[in-house]
């Protein structure tokens, strides 16, 4: 039998608590070799690159005792999952708290509103680093002290940003910025600092729309920052919209785009065609163990897959679309896998590079390791790699990132205003879109991205698919 997992994203409610909580007198706590035996059963069934770890072949271990004695020779949950990963994964993760993650899945998390990137100064062999916000979020304490894009911060708490510092100064739920000026050369500090208070917030994804009318021509504008299947109505919405208007051209602004639900990146590739039902969006790859009964192509879609809503389609054969370094996963299948239907003008720079999937692995029976029959003992939970997608011209391992038809990186020193169409990034698009000239720009020079804010969250550059409940 095909697998029946469905591509939905989880319907995971905020109120979910763990499931000992509130029986810690009864409850005896999972040892770390009942952990990791849940870890190895997990990779053992599901891990993409099972081949990869000569611990992980069915035949690998000679008796039971052999088995134990490899669990229990790893202290912590953590190291054991290390161990088993292969090279060539960057994107398997390993949660000690699922509810968080749940959480995270669903967009909600604590959060004070500025979004930001970290890059390098200027100069080579620079460790310092300096925050540029990206964008503000509504109705968090980041727009209540009046940031706004473009500012740059240097110092947290008054300590200098660097390589090895930023993770530990950014992770507390209040930090004071230190902000500064960029010229494209020097990073001066300005004197002025904002304290800044992270709280519980739900973002929703959909940060800006527009539609232009250009010499006639009506061009739709959307950035949108996650793939969240909560608000997947919503993003249909814009599209009805974008429909009503006689929308013709689309800028699609994936940018700061980390990724999220593979059904809620079908649908988008839908909305922006709508002339290729049924035709295959993208192909899965699993193990060589499961690869027979799991494996099903992604197809192009009419209707919610629970025929909740028509999708609202363009039926366009072009799109522009704006990438960055942070762009992944759920975010370039789209790229790839309109690739062999449309033509998809990309305009940024190279993409992250990730075109594996997920999905979430609780302690429970295989080969389900569902949510309802998740040991009670503990709230470890993993999210491997278990397919890797290709377009139908079969196009994968795009490890280096998709690469951009027109490379353009950010301007950190002028970043403009996101949705304006002097915006130096949907100037260019509108540009190529149109005929008429970009505005005049100084000259451009990439410095390299260190991190962003996203990379605190713990569902970061997730591509998932719905396991079983």
């Amino acid at each position: 039998m095909k697998k029946s997992l469905l591509l939905l994203l989880f319907l995971i409610s905020v109120t979910f608590v763990s499931c000992f909580e509130d029986q810690d007198d009864t409850v005896t706590p999972a040892t770390a070799s009942e952990i990791n035996d849940f870890i190895y059963r997990g990779l053992n069934f599901f891990y993409l690159y099972k081949s990869e770890t000569p611990e992980l072949a069915n035949d690998y271990f000679a008796s039971d005792e052999a088995y134990q004695a490899f669990l229990n020779s790893y202290d912590t949950p953590e190291s054991f999952f290390d161990y088993l990963m292969a090279p060539q994964d960057r994107f398997s993760r390993l949660y000690d708290d699922y509810v968080v993650l749940e959480n995270a899945l669903a967009g909600n998390s604590l959060n004070n509103g500025m979004e930001f990137g970290l890059v390098f100064y200027p100069g080579e062999g620079e460790d310092r680093i300096f925050g540029y916000i990206r964008y503000v979020l509504p109705n968090t304490d980041a727009e209540a002290e009046g940031l706004e894009r473009g500012m740059i911060f240097n110092t947290i708490d008054g300590e200098q940003l660097t390589e090895s510092n930023y993770n530990e100064l950014l992770t507390p739920d209040t930090y004071t910025i230190g902000l500064a000026t960029f010229d494209g050369t020097n990073i001066v500090a300005t004197g002025e600092s904002v304290e800044l208070t992270k709280t519980q917030y739900t973002e929703n994804p959909i940060f800006e729309t527009k539609t232009f009318t250009i010499n006639g021509q009506k061009i739709g504008y959307l950035m949108y920052n996650a793939f969240t299947s909560d608000f997947d109505s919503q993003l249909n919405s814009v599209f009805g919209q974008f429909k009503s208007e006689g929308v013709t051209d689309l800028v699609l602004d994936l940018r700061y785009n980390g990724g999220g639900s593979v059904l809620t990146a079908t649908y988008l590739a839908s909305m922006i065609t709508g002339q290729f039902t049924s035709q295959v969006f993208y192909k899965e790859q699993w193990n060589e163990d499961r690869q027979s009964d799991y494996a099903q192509d992604g197809v192009f879609l009419d209707n919610f897959q629970d025929n909740s809503e028509t999708i609202n389609s363009l039926n366009l054969s072009k799109v522009y679309i704006l990438t960055g370094p942070r762009t992944a996963s759920a975010s370039e299948l789209v790229i790839n896998g309109l690739a062999p239907y449309i033509e998809v003008v990309q305009i940024g720079t190279n993409t992250t590079g990730k075109y594996q999937a997920s999905f979430l692995l609780y302690d429970a029976p295989a080969p389900n390791f569902r949510r309802a029959e998740a040991n009670p003992d503990h709230t470890y939970a993993m999210l491997p790699l278990v397919f890797q997608t290709a377009n139908a011209n079969d196009n994968t391992g795009y490890d280096n990132g998709l690469i951009p038809n027109i490379d353009q990186p950010e301007d950190y020193s002028n970043l403009g205003i996101l949705g304006n169409e002097n915006e130096p990034l949907l100037a260019t698009a509108l540009s190529e879109i149109t005929g008429m000239p970009m505005p005049t720009r100084s000259g451009m020079f990439f410095l390299e991205t260190v991190s962003e804010s996203k990379a605190l969250q713990p569902a970061y550059q997730i591509m998932y698919v719905k396991g079983t409940k």
